[in-house]
């Protein structure tokens, strides 16, 4: 490894699985110091003694300003600053297939997490950053924020707040050095995706893969399928000083998918004129 986060002291939000996790253990092996926060403790604890001296897991709630506000003070009293900041914490909701079926029963929880989390993160870190040389926040958003569809409408929308929230604090915050930048991830397979059913037995799971990946794929010009390693090297790359001069970006680690649609809808049209034509041959 290039240690290119030696000496930086990092929090990971929703730490302890899928990108989180992911991102977490790339930060340990690139030298920084990383306190990462979820709501699941068996998991967090069991990462924290797998990873060492440089990791500490601390249980956050990040709908809950007191307990994002002392992860930030946690992480500062234990390894000595907050140099990173990534906001990755997220949750999809309940996935109604149309809008008017939604009850919005987890509307407050959906925000409370995907939004305000990152909201009351970026603060509690850039309060600290603002006075001890400035730091990178890095807030983890989704492809559901750059492009609309069918159903998963809160989740869409608060995915697409975190977007515009990440450019214009990056203006806000550029006065004291701190970068602050937005991750786009698309079909990344995490406990996020349709994957995660509970209670589902291995071959259960792997049967739900196989028929759900076609559909994933269908829109993505790669066809590779994304893991959460992708994501972390998207984000290690975002808070390196490789990336000083970036700021107020949404970086998609989609496969090509917000570039726009891989089908060639040309050649169809070619094709039916084609077809239409040769009836009067």
């Amino acid at each position: 490894m290039s240690q290119e986060l030696a000496g930086k002291v990092a929090i990971v939000t929703g730490g302890a699985s899928g990108i989180g996790e992911a991102t977490v253990e790339l930060f340990v092996k690139e030298g920084a110091k990383v306190v990462f926060a979820d709501i699941n403790e068996e998991r967090g604890k069991a990462m924290e003694a797998e990873l060492g001296a440089s990791a500490r897991f601390k249980r956050t709630d990040v709908s809950n300003a007191d307990e994002v506000q002392a992860l930030v003070d946690y992480a500062i009293e234990e390894f000595g600053g907050l140099h990173i900041m990534f906001n990755n914490a997220g949750i999809s909701g309940a996935q109604h297939d149309r809008f008017l079926e939604d009850d919005f029963s987890d509307f407050d929880k959906v925000v409370g997490i995907n939004l305000f989390g990152v909201i009351k993160g970026s603060q509690a870190a850039g309060r600290h950053m603002s006075r001890h040389g400035g730091g990178v926040i890095l807030n983890n958003a989704s492809i559901a924020g750059l492009l609309p569809g069918h159903a998963l409408m809160t989740y869409r929308s608060t995915k697409a707040a975190v977007v515009m929230f990440t450019k214009s604090i990056a203006i806000d915050l550029a006065e004291y050095g701190i970068r602050v930048n937005c991750l786009a991830p698309g079909h990344i397979r995490s406990p996020l995706t349709s994957f995660a059913i509970p209670g589902l037995s291995d071959a259960q799971i792997d049967k739900v893969k196989a028929a759900v990946s076609p559909a994933m794929d269908s829109n993505q010009p790669l066809k590779r399928h994304g893991k959460p390693s992708d994501v972390a090297q998207a984000a290690l790359f975002l808070a390196s000083d490789r990336a000083a001069q970036v700021t107020g970006i949404v970086m998609p680690v989609d496969g090509g998918l917000t570039a726009g649609d891989p089908v060639n809808h040309l050649k169809e049209i070619v094709e039916a004129r084609a077809q239409a034509l040769a009836e009067f041959n």
